[in-house]
């Protein structure tokens, strides 16, 4: 296996990643499958683009002449996504969660809402931006350089960097914070944590800052290399909750996992010259299948205590 197609592989499973994992934490912690996250992806891509406009021209003067231009560039793309991201998921906590998550049937009600949320937001993007491709700025520009006879792209290591980085602190920040630890105790028992005062209210809303965060975080990443329009959202959901599923529905782990194994499954079917792009989501979901039929409950063995 190529040096080329181990990064390609690791650049996708980083993307993937992010969407999966947020897709996991809503519903270990929540009982909340968000069928807005394409939405939120989507809204992310776009403010990245709004605020790199806006932004963008006022660093080049700032930053003019000491070697910070394209840095600059960059923390301002991608906090402009991640803020996107979160303000979509701050609309979807107080429409989709805030007024029914004491109700009945919880969760097909915020499938449904959720649903309704993309289903809307789409059209809204539509309306404000039209159908056409938007291009954002490429914050790690457009190069590559040369490991041990192997040609590698700027932009494939940039993306892998900052995922580590960014989900190195996001489970540290779950692992030792006071908040993370109720989010961790929201995740393994809730009704226990509910008994021990942690309010599922208080609980939700860094969780759907943080999962529309990543979305917008996602969203920059893959924008490097595709188009932002308001449909660009579908396919990263769709492998989202496929790669959620793979690893075992609520498992950070196990969506981890699953994102490493579907990103290098998506690399070598996309560049096997008798296959192509063109099979490569038939793959993903004939593999996907057939693993679930084997090992029902997912990598990490979760899906059985959620049916229970």
């Amino acid at each position: 296996m190529s040096i080329e197609l181990i990064i390609y592989a690791l650049s996708l499973a980083a993307v993937y990643s992010l969407m999966a994992i947020g897709i996991s934490l809503l519903w270990s912690s929540l009982g909340m499958i968000n069928m807005a996250y394409g939405a939120t992806f989507a809204c992310g891509g776009y403010t990245a683009l709004m605020t790199a406009k806006l932004l963008v021209p006022s660093i080049k003067v700032l930053l003019a002449g000491t070697g910070f231009v394209k840095l600059g560039i960059a923390v301002v793309t991608l906090g402009g996504g991640m803020l996107g991201g979160a303000l979509a998921g701050l609309i979807t906590y107080y429409v989709a969660f805030l007024p029914i998550h004491d109700k009945p049937n919880f969760s097909v009600r915020s499938l449904i809402l959720t649903l309704a949320i993309n289903l809307a937001s789409v059209q809204l993007l539509l309306m404000f931006f039209g159908p056409r491709n938007k291009a954002l700025p490429k914050i790690f520009g457009f190069g590559k350089f040369e490991v041990f006879g192997a040609s590698l792209r700027y932009d494939q290591l940039g993306i892998i960097v900052i995922t580590s980085v960014l989900l190195i602190v996001v489970l540290t920040w779950l692992a030792k914070s006071r908040k993370g630890l109720e989010i961790r105790a929201m995740m393994q028992n809730p009704e226990g944590a509910a008994l021990c005062g942690i309010s599922l209210r208080r609980t939700a809303l860094p969780i759907m800052l943080l999962t529309g965060a990543l979305a917008g975080m996602a969203a920059v990443l893959l924008s490097q290399t595709i188009f932002v329009n308001p449909y660009a959202g579908a396919t990263p959901l769709m492998k989202g909750l496929t790669i959620a599923l793979l690893g075992g529905l609520g498992s950070v782990r196990g969506a981890m996992i699953g994102a490493l194994v579907i990103g290098f499954l998506e690399a070598v079917v996309g560049l096997t010259p008798w296959l192509g792009q063109r099979y490569v989501l038939l793959s993903q979901f004939i593999f996907i299948i057939g693993f679930l039929i084997i090992r029902p409950r997912g990598i990490s063995g979760l899906l059985d205590e959620t049916r229970k």
